[in-house]
């Protein structure tokens, strides 16, 4: 328990004692009135306190008014036990609250305890000195010994080991790395000494980014609580105003017909009234559900950047993805070189170094030397030779087509059909499955390579979990051929492909499938590149590979899966569908106790006593069921 938690316990235990006493101790009139202030005071100053800054700040219908009025209408009536009695059983469940959210933000805190507190630089002297990972600049070499965490992004420069990545990515299996093997920041080092190289600053770290992520989430509201928020502004004034009239109209009813007039009775029931309306349950359980949500999606290793994504997904019926890198692993081989007959007899003749120009991979590999893409770094690996750069000029690339470029002063095209056809070239079509690059040298077309991806191992397993979540549609988009295209789509059971497209079509195709779609339903793009940055602002929720994937793409999507596994997709669904039920339940569960006890109230069945019992416990079992959302790994992964 906090300081703060522990005044309040110690609180109301010294007034429960004084009211139990006091129950026993025969006075009457002022003095009576005097010794139930005591525990009353004891127990309620702080509300009454926060009521009074309300009604000067302009912000007066809240739960601290409701609580004020009541009470102090009790003692006006001289119910003293009644008043004390009511402000102590609400201080117990604000405390019970209180605990209870302070134990959920815990729990996320120990899922996301991640944040490294130093790094390991190396002196002159070869002694380790700890310094804050702000002060690190990119390039540094930092010593990360065993059992510390990794506190920013970097590569291998000596040592292997293996690092814990659960915080992470929710993987138990550790990752084995080397010499050469990128890390991330918020990994545990857990056997061999590495020293890493950094490669971004702190503040731009994977780590920094999560933290980032989670922390303003709750600035992205849900429908559900822009709902709750907009309730509990009409609600209260609308209770407070009810409750007048049911402390004025019926006296003044009565006294028309000549009866007594009862105010006594009826401001009674009216202040009963107010205690019963009082809507913590709902505005503090709803919220405490999608903070929950997203805490349990964050130890899963998905992160989600708001509440409001978290509900969308439950209704997403569409789910569109990108291919390479998303679906598959994005590591191309080179499968097959088949140089064309004119090309051999080009090459006989051919300028410069003849090693560049004996087969197909030379000149494509030359000529796609600047390119990032795993399709030029399939070549190059292939190629298996030191490239000269210098010797590589007019380098041009044309998005969806491929690349043109000097190669010793040799015009080379590394590309698809397209390319061959804008450079009005004939060419042979290759019946193999995979990528087809055409290559075409000094103005004439010199053959094709095939170049193959390979599905990721739990792509299928994703397309499934997604149909059994309830996915009316799975589409594919991609700028690699027709052919390919679609027989990966068979093998994984994705409902429809399309195929050779540029990053404005994949976005025009995304609109045309948010107009098929129904008004209430959801359309979801999954990708990682920095050509899907785009499609994943256009969709209603966008979704980001985040151990591979770029760093636009992560900044364009609304939820980011860790460890690059599209079975997540459908995990982060459950957990959505899990927390908009407690949301539900929790919303009908209190409206309707609280449409019960305000009718007993008004009707004088039930006493102000058993109102905000009643109020407390249903706040209780509220925040109970909200708690649940954060426990999702048994329940929801299975």
């Amino acid at each position: 328990m906090t300081k703060k938690q522990k005044n309040v316990l110690c609180r109301i235990i010294i007034a429960s004692v004084l009211v139990l006493v006091l129950h026993y101790v025969p006075a009457e009139g002022w003095l009576q009135l005097v010794l139930y202030l005591i525990p009353y005071l004891i127990i309620g100053y702080d509300i009454l306190r926060k009521a009074i800054l309300g009604i000067l700040n302009g912000k007066v219908f809240d739960e601290n008014f409701l609580m004020a009025v009541a009470t102090v209408g009790a003692l006006l009536l001289r119910d003293y036990p009644e008043a004390a009695a009511v402000m102590l059983f609400y201080q117990i469940g604000e405390l019970f609250q209180s605990y209870a959210v302070g134990r959920s933000r815990k729990n996320i805190t120990a899922l996301m305890d991640i944040r490294p507190d130093y790094a390991n630089i190396q002196g002159e002297d070869g002694q380790l000195e700890q310094v804050d990972p702000d002060e690190v600049a990119v390039g540094t070499v930092i010593v990360v010994r065993p059992g510390e965490k990794i506190p920013i992004d970097g590569k291998v420069l000596e040592g292997s080991s293996a690092l814990n990545t659960s915080a992470l990515t929710g993987e138990s299996l550790p990752r084995e790395v080397g010499v050469g093997d990128e890390v991330i920041s918020g990994c545990v080092n857990i056997s061999g000494l590495l020293k890493v190289e950094t490669t971004k600053e702190f503040g731009e770290s994977t780590v920094s980014k999560i933290l980032d992520l989670v922390e303003n989430s709750s600035m992205k509201k849900s429908r559900s609580e822009n709902f709750i928020t907009k309730f509990a502004h009409y609600y209260t004034p609308a209770v407070c105003y009810g409750a007048a009239a049911l402390a004025v109209l019926p006296p003044v009813i009565n006294l028309l017909l000549g009866n007594p007039a009862g105010w006594s009775i009826w401001i009674t029931r009216a202040l009963t009234f107010l205690v019963t309306s009082c809507p913590c349950a709902l505005v503090i359980s709803i919220p405490l559900s999608f903070f929950g949500g997203i805490g349990g999606a964050s130890a899963q290793g998905i992160l989600i950047k708001g509440s409001n994504y978290l509900e969308n997904l439950a209704r997403t019926s569409y789910v569109v993805f990108d291919k390479t890198g998303t679906l598959t692993k994005g590591i191309f081989q080179v499968t097959r070189v088949q140089p064309s007959g004119a090309y051999e007899e080009w090459v006989k003749t051919a300028p410069g170094e003849t090693e560049i120009w004996s087969g197909l991979l030379g000149p494509a590999a030359y000529a796609e030397s600047y390119s990032s893409h795993p399709i030029a770094r399939s070549l190059r690996d292939a190629y298996g030779h030191p490239i000269e750069q210098e010797r590589v000029t007019e380098v041009e690339e044309i998005s969806g087509h491929g690349v043109k470029a000097l190669v010793d002063g040799v015009p080379v095209a590394a590309g698809n059909a397209k390319l061959m056809k804008q450079l009005g070239l004939s060419y042979e079509e290759s019946d193999d499955v995979g990528t087809v690059v055409y290559v075409a040298v000094d103005g004439n077309y010199a053959g094709y390579i095939i170049i193959s991806d390979v599905e990721k191992e739990q792509a299928a397993e994703a397309i499934q979990g997604l149909k059994a979540a309830g996915i009316r549609k799975t589409v594919m988009l991609t700028g690699d051929s027709r052919k390919v295209a679609q027989y990966i789509a068979d093998k994984l059971g994705i409902d429809e492909v399309q195929a050779e497209l540029l990053p404005a079509d994949k976005v025009t195709c995304v609109e045309k499938l948010l107009e098929e779609k129904g008004r209430k339903e959801m359309l979801a793009f999954v990708g990682d590149g920095i050509n899907d940055a785009p499609v994943l602002s256009r969709a209603d929720i966008g979704i980001a590979m985040g151990a591979m994937g770029s760093d636009a793409a992560i900044e364009a999507a609304d939820i980011v899966l860790m460890d690059d596994n599209p079975v997540k997709i459908s995990l982060a669904m459950k957990i959505s569908k899990k927390c908009l039920r407690i949301v539900y339940e929790n919303i009908v569960f209190a409206l309707a106790i609280k449409a019960i006890c305000l009718l007993l109230g008004a009707l004088g069945i039930v006493g102000m006593r058993t109102a905000i019992f009643a109020d407390v416990g249903v706040m209780v079992l509220a925040v109970l069921n909200a708690i649940r959302c954060l426990y999702v790994k048994k329940e929801t992964s299975k």
